[in-house]
């Protein structure tokens, strides 16, 4: 049986299924996440998209795509937010085939992360032993270069 668990922009008006468990559970430190997510870093959760289902408010989201302009057009992050209160709902990685859900939106979720990504941009150093990448594992599409703590 499939864990479900559910997720909801800061009013409510979007809603998320999540089924199964995430692919990568981990903390970003670069400066484009940061300032999305308002803080020094991003406790993210890496989902098949297929796993990730919008239950309500579809009409809701928008989107915003700061990287295409960048980046010969490619879109690398397209971040949905709800238009109504503004709330993080997740965001889509087209290059790598995976969905971001903020972990702090995801009801009874145990975030258990695994690794660090862009650790070189960090402006809040965290000693919990746990791999620092300097960019991105391999697997993702880095240079896998790990960096201490």
């Amino acid at each position: 049986m499939n864990t479900k668990y559910q997720s909801s922009c800061f009013c409510g008006a979007v809603k998320l299924q999540l089924t199964g468990s995430p692919e990568a559970m981990a903390y970003c430190h670069c400066d484009s996440c940061r300032h999305w997510a308002a803080g020094p870093v991003s406790a993210f959760t890496l989902w098949k998209p297929d796993a990730v289902e919008v239950t309500q408010g579809q009409d809701c989201i928008d989107a915003f795509d700061k990287n295409s302009s960048q980046n010969n057009g490619a879109v690398l992050s397209n971040r949905k937010w709800c238009k109504s209160c503004g709330g993080h709902i997740f965001t889509d990685h087209p290059t790598m085939g995976l969905i971001d859900v903020p972990a702090v939106v995801i009801e009874n979720f145990s975030f258990a992360p695994s690794f660090h990504v862009h650790y070189q941009e960090t402006v809040l150093p965290i000693k919990d032993g746990l791999p620092k990448f300097r960019d991105l594992p391999k697997e993702a599409g880095g240079s896998g270069e790990q960096l201490a703590e």
